[in-house]
C-alpha cells in the first residue's frame, strides 16, 4: 500500500481501507498519474477479501480541486485521438469506483470542484464537513463535465445537474445536502467521527448482501414497477435467502450475538 506517488493508502480499522488523494499543494487536483493510481488502489481493495469498506478522502484543507490545469492544458494541445484515449482512462476509473461491489464512502472537506464533484458522486455515501463547497466548474474553462455528467445526474437528478454544469455556481454543504449530493453535514472537527460511525454501520451488514444490494439497485429505475422488475427482485431474494451468510445472519439474531462477518 506504499507503492503510490499521489495517494496515501491505509487501513483505517478492521475491514476499512482509506484511499487518500495526497497532492495537497495543488488541492488534490488529479492528473494522469493520480487517475491511474486511484484505479489501481480501488482494484486492489476490491480484490482484497479483508477489505469491507473503502473510504475516499483528500489530504489537507480540500477534498479535490478536480482536474489538474496543467494536465488540461496539455490535453488542449494534444490530438483528438490522444484526448479520446485519455478520457476513456478517466471514465474507466470513475466506473471502477462507482461499480465497486463493496460500500464506498466519500469524506469531503473544503472544496470539491469539477471532477472532484464527480468523485463524490461515484461513492455510495458522502459525508461532508460544514466548510465543504461544490462546483461543477468545467464550463469556466471552455469545456464540459462530460465524463462525470452521468454520475452527477444520478446523484442529484437531471435538472439540478444541468443547473450546476451550466452556471458553474459554487454551492455550500447545506445546499448539497438538500439536493442529495451528500448525505450528511457535520462540523469539521467531527468529520472523522461521522465517517467512523457510518463505517461501523456498514461493516455490520453482510458483505454478500451488500454486494447483492449494489448489483440489484444498479438495475432499478424510478417509475413503474413492471413485471420484469418484480421477477428480478423475487429471483434475487430467493437466491440470497439460501446463502450461508443469510443462515448465519438469522442464527446470530436469534442467538443474540454478532454475526461472524462483523470485525
Amino acid at each position: 500500500m506504499t507503492d503510490f506517488e499521489t495517494l496515501a493508502v491505509t487501513d483505517r480499522g478492521a475491514g476499512v481501507r482509506q484511499v487518500t488523494m495526497s497532492r495537497p499543494d495543488v488541492f488534490n487536483a488529479f492528473d494522469e498519474k493520480m487517475i491511474g493510481e486511484l484505479d489501481r488502489a480501488f482494484a486492489a481493495a476490491i480484490g482484497d477479501d479483508s477489505v469491507r469498506v473503502i473510504v475516499l478522502a483528500g489530504e489537507g484543507k480540500h477534498f479535490s480541486a478536480g482536474a489538474d490545469l496543467n494536465w488540461m492544458e496539455r490535453a488542449s494541445q494534444a490530438t483528438r485521438e490522444w484526448n479520446l484515449e485519455d478520457a476513456r482512462v478517466f471514465a474507466a476509473m470513475l466506473h471502477r469506483i462507482e461499480s465497486c461491489p463493496k460500500p464506498t464512502v466519500a469524506r469531503v472537506q473544503g472544496a470539491a470542484l469539477g471532477g472532484g464533484v464527480g468523485l463524490v458522486c461515484t461513492c455510495d455515501i458522502a459525508i461532508a464537513a460544514e466548510n465543504a463547497s461544490f462546483a461543477v466548474s468545467e464550463a469556466k474553462f471552455g469545456i464540459l463535465p462530460a465524463v462525470i455528467g452521468p454520475y452527477v445526474t444520478n446523484a442529484v437528478g437531471r435538472r439540478q445537474a444541468k443547473r450546476l454544469a451550466l452556471s458553474t455556481s459554487r454551492i455550500r454543504a447545506e445546499e448539497a445536502l438538500r439536493m442529495d449530493l451528500v448525505h450528511a453535514v457535520v462540523p469539521v472537527e467531527e468529520l472523522d467521527k461521522a465517517v467512523d460511525a457510518m463505517v461501523g454501520d456498514l461493516v455490520a451488514g453482510g458483505p454478500i448482501a451488500q454486494r447483492e444490494i449494489k448489483a440489484l439497485f444498479s438495475q432499478l429505475q424510478q417509475g413503474e414497477i413492471t413485471e420484469a422488475v418484480r421477477e428480478l427482485t423475487a429471483q434475487t431474494i430467493s437466491r440470497v435467502r439460501g446463502t450461508d451468510e443469510a443462515r448465519e445472519g438469522f442464527r446470530a439474531f436469534l442467538e443474540k450475538r454478532k454475526a461472524n462477518w462483523i470485525p
